[in-house]
């Protein structure tokens, strides 16, 4: 790198859902960004998420000085990347915004996590859902597509709900089941959207272990809020949004990479 060229990098968040790519520079500001859902091969997501991004960016590829992946597909990123924990990556998203201790929300599109961070940022533990209570994402899509709505229009039948319908098993399969016996039943499309909803942040709140102050990052707080509104109900405790949730893991990642390129 010349003397004059500032550093740029990209971080990438492989999900199960979508892959998130961040171009950054040295000033820890977003050139670009890109997101495009999982499907087929992570490879052919990735390439795609990574020329978005850099397509927004302006920048030459080859003007890029480093590339951190985090997420589920991490492993298929590019062989240059370094590759690490998603906890890691949205703690140091995190911790960019707050500047102090917390506890972690990362409700991801598979595993929920609570993370606890320290005072630099630094990851101290982290706890996840059930097994069994994995899929999140994919529970509120099958939702969604079962009410005959996009996804982003479960938000809104659910705003617009009286009350909720009964979805109460923590296993995402049987909890897919109980939405059915709800349409059987002649429930509102609303009312079970809530249902659904009120489901996955009871999922979250069962981990425990929340200390204020409380943060979230993840797809489904950018997606579906209101699973962070019911959170904040669940467990006493306002609980405050990262700036572009979505975007967090892939954040960090670019945090890491941006701090190996100017080290």
């Amino acid at each position: 790198m010349s003397e004059n060229q500032t550093a740029k990098v990209v971080g990438l968040d492989v999900g199960s859902e979508c892959i998130k790519a961040v171009v950054m520079n040295e000033d820890r500001a977003v050139l670009g960004r890109s997101v495009t859902p999982a499907r087929g091969h992570f490879q052919a997501c990735i390439e795609e998420a990574l020329r978005g991004a850099i397509d927004e960016s302006g920048v030459d590829r080859e003007d890029l000085s480093g590339c951190c992946a985090t997420g589920f597909g991490a492993s298929c990123a590019p062989k240059t990347a370094m590759v690490l924990p998603e906890t890691t990556c949205h703690a140091l998203a995190a911790y960019a915004h707050s500047h102090s201790a917390m506890t972690l929300i990362d409700i991801g599109a598979r595993d929920p996590r609570v993370i606890a961070v320290d005072e630099k940022g630094g990851r101290i533990e982290n706890r996840s859902v059930r097994r069994c209570a994995v899929g999140a994402a994919s529970f509120l899509n099958y939702t969604a597509r079962h009410l005959d709505v996009h996804p982003t229009r479960l938000q809104e039948l659910a705003i617009a709900a009286d009350g909720h319908a009964s979805v109460t098993s923590y296993c995402s399969v049987f909890a897919s089941t109980e939405v059915l016996e709800r349409l059987r039943e002649g429930r509102s499309c609303e009312e079970i959207a809530q249902g659904a909803i009120r489901s996955v942040a009871e999922r979250i709140a069962e981990i425990g272990g929340f200390d204020a102050p409380l943060w979230v990052t993840g797809g489904i707080a950018e997606y579906f809020p209101g699973v962070v509104k019911v959170l904040s109900e669940l467990v006493f405790l306002p609980v405050e949004v990262v700036p572009n949730p979505l975007y967090a893991g892939a954040y960090g990642a670019a945090l890491k990479a941006l701090e190996g390129a100017t080290s």
